[in-house]
This record gives C-alpha cells, structure tokens and sequence, in this order.
C-alpha cells in the first residue's frame, strides 16, 4: 500500500510563518529589555508642589476694595536616581474667588539634577483689587472663619532623559486650594503636589 502523499506548503506561507516568528520573539525581546530598564532606572515621575507660603498682608476695606501680599515656595522634584529632569512652561495662576491676581511662571526651561530638587520663591504684592458685593460677601465669612482660600492653577511641562533610551515628557498638573489665617498670616499646611 502506497502512502499518501501530503501537498507541499506554499512558499509564500512559509514565509509569513517566519516573520510572524520573528515577530513574536522581538516583541518578547523587547518587552524583557522594557522590565529590565524598567528595574534598573526606577522612574518616578517630577512633580512640583507647595512647600511654603505665607500671607504677608491682607487688607480689606469698607469700600470693598482687596490688597494683600503673599509669597509662594513652589518646588520642583526629581526623585529619579538615574535620570535628569528638565521643566519648561511653568506656568500656575494664583486665583482669589475665581480672579486671576497673580501668574508664577518662570523665563526659561530649567534642570534639575538626579536625585535632587529646585525651590523657586514667589512674593508678590497684589493691586488693588475691587470686589463686587457677593465677594465681599465672602470675605467677611473668610475673615470670621479666620481662614482665606486661594486657588493654584497650572503646570509644568517635565521630561527626563534615559540615556541612550531617549526622553519621556510629562504634564505636571497643579490645582489645589492654599489657606491661610489672615490674623497672623500662617499657611495651614495641606498636601499641593501635582
């Protein structure tokens, strides 16, 4: 008895069973080189936050008009113990009741070393600001509450650079409200960090 013969495998398919092989052991490859890199950086995303702040001065008169000055310690933090981080666009809007009295930003982009961090000091002194009568409103509940609210807005764009593995780029994105006791100026320490 004669043993039946099999037909052939056409070329064409032997082919795409070798790429798909290929394929799948580079894939493989890739996601094991992934984990390693991965082990060995341990990256930890930059943030930015509110360290420090201060109401050096709140004044608020009959006529309904707001002056204060406050000063701001926004760090920027890079926990990374093998990578350098740069921030550019640093940009956070310092809102009372949903007015814009301020913009902290910085000139120019900006590094910050492995492992390290970089405080920048903001103080600014407000213009006059006039309140209509429903912020007035709030003010005095403020001022009886001995505690006042302003909202921080923004970010900062952040990349770090892995050596031969090129950069990876972030949003820090801030928005927190900062209190303070406008009796004596004190900042009531609350977690602000992108």
């Amino acid at each position: 008895m004669a043993k039946p013969i099999m037909p052939r495998t056409h070329f064409l398919w032997r082919c795409v069973a070798i790429l798909c092989s290929l394929l799948s052991i580079a894939v493989i490859i890739a996601g094991i080189v992934v984990v390693v890199v991965y082990h060995v950086i341990h990256p930890r995303v930059p943030v930015i936050s509110v360290v420090d702040a201060h109401l050096l001065h709140f004044n608020y008169d009959g006529a309904g008009v707001l002056v204060a000055q406050i000063n701001i310690v926004v760090r920027s933090q890079n926990d990374n113990m093998k990578a350098h981080a740069g921030f550019s666009n640093f940009n956070l809007e310092l809102l009372f009741d949903g007015i814009r009295i301020a913009v902290l930003s910085t000139a120019a982009p900006y590094e910050v070393r492995k492992n390290s961090s970089v405080d920048f000091n903001y103080d600014y002194t407000l213009d006059p600001i006039p309140l209509g009568p429903e912020q007035m409103e709030y003010v005095d509940a403020y001022l009886k509450e001995d505690e006042v609210r302003f909202d921080l807005k923004g970010g900062v764009r952040a990349r770090w650079r892995v050596g031969v593995f090129g950069s990876f780029r972030f949003f820090c994105n801030l928005n927190c409200q900062l209190r303070f006791h406008p009796a004596n100026g004190t900042y009531i320490s609350r977690r602000c960090s992108s």
